[in-house]
């Protein structure tokens, strides 16, 4: 009797044990090992690539993109700020992207840096930044630059650039699709008006050391749809200090040409037409307007005109 009474306290001494032991398996809320912040493996990491995910999916993709197109062009040189006096002037952009257009463009040069603003029509995008898509997406928000609103003009992004004629990179913040899209936006420096130049930036008769008479000069012309032509050499006049080119055309349907806002009007009255115009630098495009009546009604088309110096002849 006694044995069976020893065996049976042992056997509840055992099952008390077991069931200490199990309540004991899961540590007690209150204790740690170490703290939260100091386990970066399992807590810092899962919350890094959480930050990431989203910034990441607003970056539009190659699917999200119109065709790309290049804006740079064969032999264009970059214009810096130190090659400019300081000032406001209206200058042409190109975007790599149709999607991106502005109304307009202002270059400010002030403090030798510049600033291009540009005037947009659209509220599609909500912000700009200087950099790629990319960058953007995970840059802090107080770089991004916002649009501007304006009472009596169209809102406006102000979008430091380091030159004019290279490309600028710069990413757009789209407010219907709320992704970042990357552009290249170009800025050209043969659309600024003359006075916009540091004189340093010519070549000019006085510096060429060109003496009166006349000459002869390679001269290209470009923009426009491409189709149009001009003779080359061109007949060149120096008179007191003062150059004049005669530009004659492929063909007798202009009817005055303007540079800067002085009109000139043709000095022949048959064959193609021909123009005698001042010549203000060498080896830089100068802008010029031709009137085109070939159309169904009178067209001013954009070109510009580059006088090639090391090319200067005396005429026979």
């Amino acid at each position: 009797m006694k044995k069976q009474t020893f065996t049976l306290i042992m056997a509840l001494l055992m099952a008390l044990a077991l069931l200490a032991g199990c309540g004991q398996a899961s540590p007690s809320p209150t204790v740690a090992a170490f703290p939260a912040a100091e386990t970066p493996d399992a807590a810092e990491a899962p919350a890094a690539e959480a930050a990431e995910a989203p910034a990441s999916s607003q970056v539009a993709g190659a699917a999200d993109m119109t065709t790309v197109e290049d804006v740079l062009e064969d032999g264009m040189v970059p214009v810096y700020a130190e090659s400019l006096k300081e000032g406001i002037y209206p200058v042409e952009m190109k975007s790599s992207s149709s999607m991106f257009k502005a109304d307009h463009c202002e270059l400010v040069v002030k403090d030798g840096k510049l600033e291009a603003v540009l005037y947009m029509s659209s509220d599609s995008y909500r912000y700009m930044f200087a950099g790629t898509a990319e960058q953007a997406a995970f840059a802090a928000p107080s770089t991004y630059i916002s649009l501007e609103e304006h009472a009596d003009a169209p809102h406006s992004f102000t979008l430091p650039i380091e030159a004019l004629d290279a490309g600028v990179p710069c990413a757009a913040f789209s407010v219907k699709k709320e992704l970042w899209y990357d552009r290249t936006l170009l800025f050209r420096a043969d659309s600024l008006p003359l006075e916009a130049f540091d004189a340093s930036m010519f070549t000019t008769a006085e510096s060429l050391g060109l003496a009166d008479g006349s000459y002869t000069v390679e001269v290209t012309l470009s923009g426009g749809s491409g189709k149009a032509s001009i003779q080359s050499p061109a007949l060149l006049t120096v008179q007191d200090g003062a150059v004049t080119a005669q530009i004659i055309w492929g063909s007798s349907h202009y009817d005055y040409m303007k540079i800067d806002d002085t009109q000139y009007f043709p000095v022949n009255t048959e064959g193609n037409s021909t123009f005698e115009v001042p010549v203000s630098i060498f080896d830089r495009p100068m802008p010029v307007i031709a009137d085109t009546t070939a159309m169904s009604q009178p067209y001013e088309i954009a070109y510009s005109l580059l006088f090639d110096s090391s090319s200067i002849e005396a005429a026979a």
